[in-house]
């Protein structure tokens, strides 16, 4: 199978110390109480990366189960589901909402926008009955980022419990769940926190697990069940087996953004040259306002076909970006630049790489990108 340099808004490239944490020998996870301490410790370290003192759970699926499990914990028959939806990611939530029989009632925004708090504002004036709401704080085909920091304490006011999907800013986008009064929030392994894929990992406020314990009727799931992992280490009891070598590597990767003063520095400083490299080349972004700092979105020169520049791109120079899914499948293309992939000499080869590209397809760049992008850091 072919390496190539990945630099697509996820997975991203893992570094060498979690790939060997992960290739550690281990124990019997379900019977070894040792284990139950590094799985609390390692839950508290993410409790640190979150700035939060609620529960954090680390789940056995991909981010999908994350947002999936949050709904079906929260969600009975009939309940009033807010969904704030500025993007696929972020209309998604509707499905899972109604999938466990709870009404969803959709706030849209302009999806080339970070949600408009002065408009949602004038929303809950009208209609605040609602049961908890969800929000996506970087909805990863577009690139737009939420301002989380005024939208979840907005809700509690309001007396609404508030889910957030953090996937692709988490570990890039400053996040402070307490201060932000976030009742659920969820990342993954394989984002911003450069882990392999097959982790999801949530913060789970004293007022959410009461909503769930005060449910009429049963969770109507069980590997989605938030509850069942709510007494886990008092009980000396995983509800199934969980993955150890996953979860080792994860606590190596989360050590790693521990240990690094600057990251959120740095994702933002690379993300700013990034648009302003794009820009000056004559290319557009597809945000208008509301950027992320984790993934870039350039709306596909015209004549040129996104699949035909991936390829090239790949074929010739080795780098891997992508394109995007839904409405906006062959309108863009994204480049990742999140956790080990936000680094000043990966990002120059992929402007390199892109910029040729695009020459060899037919566009010219108006500037230099390199030089634009390494001017701005």
């Amino acid at each position: 199978m072919k390496v190539s340099q990945i630099m697509t808004p996820g997975p991203t490239e893992v570094r060498e110390n979690v790939r060997m944490a992960r290739a550690l020998a281990t124990t019997n996870p379900d019977l070894d109480l040792e284990f139950y301490e590094f799985y609390k410790e390692t839950c508290e370290k993410i409790g640190l990366f979150l700035k939060t003192n609620n529960q954090v759970r680390i789940l056995s699926g991909e981010g999908i189960l994350g947002l999936e499990a949050a709904c079906a914990s929260l969600t009975e028959t009939h309940d009033r589901v807010l969904v704030i939806d500025n993007g696929i990611f972020g209309e998604g939530f509707a499905d899972f909402v109604k999938m466990y029989g709870g009404e969803a009632v959709v706030f849209k925004g302009n999806r080339k926008r970070k949600i408009d708090i002065i408009e949602l504002e004038k929303f809950l004036e009208k209609d605040h009955d609602f049961k908890y709401a969800t929000v996506v704080h970087c909805d990863t085909p577009s690139g737009v980022l939420n301002d989380i920091d005024k939208i979840c304490p907005l809700l509690k006011k309001n007396g609404i419990l508030t889910v957030v999907d953090s996937v692709a800013a988490m570990g890039g986008e400053d996040i402070r769940v307490d201060e932000w009064k976030i009742d659920v929030v969820l990342g993954a392994s394989q984002k911003c926190v450069s882990a392999p894929v097959g982790l999801t990992f949530l913060s789970i406020s004293e007022d959410a697990f009461k909503l769930m314990q005060q449910r009429e009727k049963p969770i109507a799931s069980y590997y989605c069940n938030l509850l069942v992992w709510k007494d886990y280490y008092e009980n000396e009891w995983f509800p199934y087996t969980p993955p150890i070598s996953d979860i080792v590597g994860l606590r190596r990767a989360i050590d790693n953004i521990l240990e690094d003063k600057g990251v959120i520095e740095r994702h933002n400083s690379i993300g700013k040259a990034t648009r302003k490299a794009v820009m000056e080349a004559g290319l557009n972004l597809y945000i208008e306002e509301g950027y992320s700092n984790t993934v870039t979105v350039i709306e596909m020169p015209e004549g040129i076909a996104d699949k035909e520049l991936l390829k090239h791109m790949l074929e010739e120079f080795n780098v891997f970006i992508a394109g995007s899914f839904g409405y906006l499948q062959g309108k863009v293309i994204r480049i990742g630049h999140m956790g080990e992939n936000a680094k000043v000499n990966k990002m120059v080869y992929t402007l390199l790489a892109l910029q040729n590209s695009l020459k060899v397809l037919g566009f010219q760049c108006k500037k230099d990108m390199v030089e634009v992008f390494l001017n701005e850091i």
